[in-house]
């Protein structure tokens, strides 16, 4: 169990970093080749979203709680609905800030709304990265290789989040050092969230199949509702065959996992 938990810190570490790392050399990245690249990150996200998602957690999920399938689908359809009504408020938006706020630009004076957006994506931030830690944390509890696959999918996200919020701190008037240090600050809460969820949730090993769910419900719900419709963005049958083949491969890379774990 000991080593379980070094391993579940390391990830978080090593998650964080890798995501504030990616994320400030992007920028050091001419304009074009950072538009251009991205859509391919947000695909092989998105592959690995669904592919920890249904190919992992969920089965994971209903086959730790036995007879309580039913429960189980009916806590994922609730976690779903849960997130679309969350997303409506500030915390689950940060998502889209890159989008809204080139839209506040246009009704807001330059320095309200930059400290406005920037404001948000920290706390954004913070919740997001606590719920990160949990998540890992309690696949761990289940299953080391599902601990592995699902903090293999929550860093294939983070990174291209990491690049839009990034990016937005520094369009709110941060500069690149404290940009870099708040996001250092914020993602620590991952580290918070993973330990108290280790230790509380071996007192409530119950609750463990209902967290796989939240996890795979929130994969799910961010593939879905944020990252694919960015990708619809892009038409065409060469940006369509791309966008396939990435979503794919994010796939395939869970699929071989999956294999591997079996």
């Amino acid at each position: 169990m000991t080593s379980s938990l070094a391993w579940v810190l390391f990830l978080c570490i090593f998650g964080s970093l890798i995501s504030i790392g990616a994320a400030s050399g992007y920028l050091l990245l001419p304009e074009r080749i950072r538009e251009r690249t991205l859509d391919y990150l947000i695909c092989f996200a998105t592959g690995m979203l669904l592919g920890a998602g249904f190919l992992h957690l969920l089965p994971e999920a209903i086959e730790q709680a036995g007879d309580s399938t039913h429960g189980i689908m009916r806590a994922a359809v609730s976690a779903i609905l849960a997130f679309f009504v969350l997303e409506k408020g500030l915390i689950w938006r940060h998502h889209h800030h890159h989008h809204q706020t080139q839209v506040e630009h246009a009704h807001e004076g330059p320095m309200e709304s930059g400290k406005h957006a920037g404001s948000l994506i920290l706390v954004g931030d913070s919740v997001h990265n606590f719920l990160d830690g949990v998540l890992i944390a309690s696949a761990f509890l289940a299953d080391f290789s599902l601990g592995i696959v699902t903090s293999l999918a929550v860093i294939a996200h983070e990174i291209p989040q990491e690049l839009g919020d990034f990016a937005i701190l520094i369009k709110s008037g941060y500069s690149r050092g404290r940009a870099l240090f708040f996001n250092l600050l914020t993602s620590i809460a991952m580290i918070v969230g993973a330990t108290l969820a280790w230790f509380w949730l071996n007192e409530f090993s119950n609750l463990i199949p209902y967290l796989l769910t939240f996890t795979a419900a929130s994969f799910i719900y961010v593939a879905v509702s944020d990252l694919m419709p960015a990708l619809n963005a892009k038409v065409g049958l060469r940006a369509t065959a791309m966008q396939v083949l990435l979503i794919g491969l994010g796939l395939a890379f869970n699929s071989v996992a999956h294999f591997h774990q079996v």
